[in-house]
């Protein structure tokens, strides 16, 4: 792998970061709050956001002098809502899972989607919709999916892992090679449930894979964020590790740094995180490689602050995404996933064309 990347990524940010980091995590977080209230805000019912700060400061006890009616109180509170917190969580967990990936294998081309995370997660969903229709949201209490959607893309990063190894050390290059496959096969296994389900299955099936946000509910929101809360605060925790490796993992063990600990848990925590919001939205790529990307480029490689940072990113950027398909072509809704494919694929082959020397390295 070349190491153009990996060397000199602590000199760009080194300098910069103390003095920045607070700051640039609040104009982040600033950045996710009003992409949030316009998506509040916009739809076929329409409310201004002084009518979007009144009812949530309502539901509080605070009062404040924007008036709105009740209906409007309702479509934000039973459908907005809830969509709107399953996109950031679902799009905030890309985002840190797709920093915490790139810094483990130094190369900016990683992401959940291009080491067989995602397509793992949607093939363990898709056998239980198809194995078990119906159930895998009333029968098994809501928990079915998203522990499929876990233990699947799990399963295909441990493979990938597995197949990247070259002489006792994982290779990028070859673990992403690896997924290209991984990904491959996992398609051509759910193109085969698709073609064996029944009608109600093949609807799911159809609608899930494209994903969606269209599903978000109270309960779904209180099913993905602990496991989201649980993968993403465990990162948070490696940054420093993760910027000790950015040196190579032969400093980094110098600086006491357990690499193969860090890495193994880095897939685990990204595993988790992806295959609890696949579970529920179905397949949403190029957020986890976009995200961090553009961070770096801004504000340098330092994880203290790009892990946060993207998990804010990301989040305002599924927003956005899902506004998109909301609203472009409404009353119909465009798939999220198609949204999102359609923004980041034109990144990532630019990208691509930019680093090709670090895939093969």
């Amino acid at each position: 792998m070349s190491a153009s990347w990996s060397e000199d990524a602590p000199r760009r940010g080194a300098l910069r970061l103390p003095s920045g980091r607070g700051a640039a995590l609040l104009g982040l977080g600033g950045l996710l709050a009003s992409v949030a209230v316009l998506s509040l805000g916009l739809g076929a019912a329409s409310i201004s956001p002084g009518q979007v700060v009144a009812i949530l400061g309502a539901k509080v006890g605070v009062a404040l002098p924007w008036s709105f009616e009740a209906s409007q109180e309702a479509v934000l509170w039973s459908i907005r809502l809830p969509r709107v917190l399953l996109g950031a969580l679902v799009g905030g967990g890309l985002g840190i899972a797709g920093a915490a990936l790139q810094g483990m294998f130094r190369n900016p081309l990683a992401d959940p989607g291009l080491i067989g995370v995602s397509s793992g997660g949607a093939l363990g969903a898709a056998l239980l919709i198809v194995a078990a229709p119906g159930a895998w949201l009333a029968g098994l209490g809501g928990l079915g999916l998203p522990a499929a959607a876990t233990l699947g893309g799990l399963l295909a990063a441990l493979v990938v892992w597995r197949l990247g190894q070259r002489a006792g050390q994982v290779s990028a290059g070859a673990m992403l090679l690896a997924g290209i496959a991984i990904n491959a096969l996992c398609g051509a296994v759910i193109g085969l449930l698709t073609f064996l389900a029944d009608e109600a299955s093949l609807r799911s099936l159809t609608v899930w894979t494209l994903g969606s946000l269209s599903g978000a509910t109270w309960e779904v929101v209180a099913l993905v964020a602990p496991w989201v809360a649980l993968g993403a605060g465990a990162l948070l925790r490696d940054g420093p590790g993760l910027n000790a490796l950015l040196l190579g993992e032969g400093e980094a063990l110098h600086l006491g740094v357990d690499v193969a600990r860090l890495k193994g848990r880095v897939v685990l925590l990204g595993a988790l995180i992806v295959g609890a919001g696949v579970g529920f939205t179905g397949i949403i790529g190029f957020v986890g490689l976009v995200t961090p990307h553009l961070l770096r480029m801004a504000f340098g490689p330092d994880h203290r602050l790009l892990l946060p940072g993207s998990a804010l990113l990301g989040a305002a950027l599924l927003l956005g995404a899902d506004l998109v398909a909301r609203v472009a072509a409404a009353p119909v809704e465009l798939p999220l996933g198609v949204i999102t494919a359609l923004l980041g694929a034109p990144f990532f082959l630019g990208l691509m064309m930019r680093r090709g020397a670090e895939v093969t390295g």
